[in-house]
């Protein structure tokens, strides 16, 4: 099988993401009731987890798409954060609901919440499939998280390494050899 070529186990397997994102999707319609919202989806990776979880949502909501990396090719975070909102994006006057797949040093997110509300945006929240709590550079906590992340590389479910791998159903430790060539 392909995975066993670069995964070195499995962390989180498709059942449990799945259970995950529709318990993530209830607390999110609870407490957004009555209210619409306003989802915007952090490419690239979070295509996945915002797609799964938009399907269970029953509040109203509208979604955007912005481009916000810390990251280029390889592994290692950078000080300057790369935001590029979707053409007509307009958050202005809404209640903001940030998707994210995961939180590493939270540089990426703090800078998104910055520019969102300096957008007009009414109330900014983050919901993120994975919290690696222990790179945690800035503060910042997500409201809706998945799971806490190890500190290890992982892939799989949206998250990539070196724009591969994001199309694994499950989230997997990445095997160092790949990694540190």
């Amino acid at each position: 099988m392909y995975y066993d070529d670069v995964i070195d186990h499995i962390i989180f397997t498709k059942e449990q993401i799945e259970e995950r994102v529709c318990a993530l999707a209830e607390q999110i319609d609870k407490d957004y009731a009555g209210s619409e919202l306003c989802l915007v989806s952090v490419l690239n990776g979070s295509f996945m987890f915002a797609a799964d979880l938009i399907r269970r949502l029953k509040t109203p909501a509208t979604i955007s798409f912005i481009y916000a990396s810390s990251y280029g090719a390889g592994r290692t975070q950078s000080e300057k954060v790369d935001i590029r909102p979707s053409k007509n994006f307009s958050v202005g006057g809404r209640n903001v609901l940030i998707i994210e797949d995961i939180i590493d040093t939270g540089r990426t997110l703090k800078a998104m919440k910055e520019y969102l509300f300096s957008m007009g945006a009414l109330s900014v929240e983050l919901c993120a499939l994975l919290d690696k709590k222990i790179c945690r550079a800035v503060d910042i906590e997500a409201k809706y998280t998945g799971f806490d992340c190890p500190n290890e590389f992982v892939v799989g479910y949206g998250l990539d390494y070196n724009y591969r791998y994001r199309q694994f159903p499950f989230v997997g430790v990445l095997k160092k050899e790949i990694y540190s060539k």
